[in-house]
């Protein structure tokens, strides 16, 4: 992280994208003692809000710790502050993803867009598609084949998707 460059901008878009003032964390590693990832992750949440309180932005953007997040929200309930920072981990993953930024975790993101793919498809979580979204985008087609078929068989995934009633409020969200 020494070459890495300082944007100073970067706590204000974060704590804008979020709807988090991650200005007010002041590190008491409350949310980190909770977090069930923590162990896992190369910044634990208190480390990443504090790298993104010093614009450490590529630093954050690679780690793997934003796409390590369960978004249980331990952390926020636990925070003396309120800052939700399940939230403040799903901007840095929008961020992410828009920046082009790749960490070791390479599928994950590509699990990411699938997953929000499908909800912005059908207002909902339509397996076969996500499935078929990840299975491309991550270049992994046939790992868990055998599996698939077996659940499509049973009947446990759905072949055609059912679309919400309100699909124009939830692709408005995806706009904002």
């Amino acid at each position: 992280m020494a070459t890495a460059r300082i944007d100073p901008t970067f706590v204000r878009l974060v704590s804008e994208r979020s709807g988090q003032v991650i200005a007010g964390c002041y590190a008491c590693q409350k949310c980190t003692v909770g977090c069930p990832t923590a162990p896992s992750m190369d910044y634990a949440p208190d480390k990443v809000l504090k790298l993104v309180q010093l614009g450490w932005k590529e630093a954050v953007l690679r780690s793997s710790s934003i796409w390590l997040c369960a978004a249980c929200d331990v952390c926020g309930k636990r925070c003396p502050n309120n800052i939700n920072i399940a939230a403040a981990m799903d901007a840095l993953k929008q961020m992410a993803v828009e920046d082009g930024y790749t960490g070791r975790e390479r599928n994950i993101p590509a699990f990411h867009r699938s997953f929000l793919g499908s909800i912005q498809g059908w207002g909902r979580i339509h397996e076969a598609t996500m499935l078929v979204l990840y299975k491309l985008r991550s270049r992994d087609l046939f790992a868990d084949l055998d599996l698939g078929v077996k659940l499509i068989v049973k009947g446990k995934i759905p072949l055609l998707p059912r679309r919400i009633k309100g699909l124009g409020a939830v692709r408005k969200l995806f706009r904002l």
